[in-house]
């Protein structure tokens, strides 16, 4: 293996400790909130409330971001929005319902290809663990994070 090699591959080791530490600083903010308020409120108002913690904690985060399809050369505006993207590399999905089905999954993974993002995180607060409603996923990989 030549140098160049070994540099890429400590940088890749840096970016994704890097990214596994930005994904554990926004869970932690995802607990944080899930025990001040629980169960049982609007999606709109865990986001609302996850991005006052992301803001406590310093982490720069855009809500509501577009995500057009590109089709055959011309970029589309289809309606798809990214509920956060944290530190402009951590794609969030924020969801309050009873259980996360494979077609929310599926979004998840749909909104980091058109994006270009490589890592995201499904969230649902409607659990009483929330550890049981967060899937984390890396483009190309499934994993389950556990807490």
């Amino acid at each position: 293996m030549n140098r160049h090699s070994t540099a890429e591959n400590a940088e890749d080791a840096e970016t994704v400790k890097n990214l596994n530490e930005l994904t554990d600083a926004i869970i932690g903010a995802a607990i944080e909130v899930h025990r001040a308020l629980g169960l049982g409120l609007l999606e709109s108002t865990y986001e609302m409330c996850l991005c006052q913690e992301l803001s406590i904690r310093g982490l720069r985060f855009e809500r509501q971001v577009s995500i057009p399809i590109e089709y055959k050369g011309v970029k589309l505006e289809c309606g798809y929005r990214a509920d956060l993207i944290v530190h402009g590399r951590v794609l969030v999905e924020i969801k309050a319902i009873d259980s996360l089905l494979p077609i929310h999954e599926a979004q998840l993974l749909s909104y980091l290809k058109l994006g270009g993002w490589k890592i995201g995180l499904l969230i649902n607060f409607n659990v009483e663990l929330l550890k049981h409603g967060v899937r984390r996923r890396v483009l190309g990989l499934v994993e389950e994070i556990s807490l």
